[in-house]
């Protein structure tokens, strides 16, 4: 077992976003860096993460709730009608807090390897932000797992 920590595998030198960038601004940075992921930081804490997914979805084709006619009535599938207005908020979105993510995973400077690993496993997460307190200190994206897996083999 490693003795490792989040820090030592991390990028410390983040390109973090404000929440008042527009989209395009946002993608420009993203594209710029070769980055998938940034956090979102507004008076120095960290209050979102933007993915590249989060870009795609505010241009992707949305997906129509599905409506069953049943008795001459018209009636929404639930589940259909709430994915919906969640494309749909993110598609208009202008800015990054529009279409950044809010609820996401993130890890200690002193967790361990292992810990990282299973956050993003079970977060289905491809970044994660290290952060002291509300602050960003890094970032470990999936590659940066990688690499460190194929350095100790």
């Amino acid at each position: 077992m490693s003795s490792e920590t989040a820090s030592t595998i991390m990028t410390g030198e983040v390109v973090t976003l404000s929440p008042d960038q527009t989209v395009p601004e946002a993608a420009d940075v993203l594209a710029d860096h070769g980055i998938g992921a940034a956090p979102v930081v507004e008076d120095g804490k960290i209050v979102g993460l933007l993915r590249d997914e989060d870009l795609i979805v505010s241009e992707a084709n949305l997906h129509v709730p599905t409506v069953i006619e049943f008795l001459g009535a018209d009636i929404v599938w639930p589940r259909s009608e709430k994915r919906w207005e969640a494309e749909l908020k993110k598609a208009a979105g202008a800015t990054v807090r529009d279409v950044m993510t809010t609820d996401y995973p993130s890890v200690a400077p002193g967790d361990s390897i292992e810990q990282v690993a299973t956050v993003m496993h079970d977060a289905g997460a491809s970044h994660v932000p290290v952060v002291d307190g509300d602050r960003v200190v890094g970032i470990v994206a999936r590659g940066d797992l990688i690499r460190h897996l194929a350095d100790t083999t």
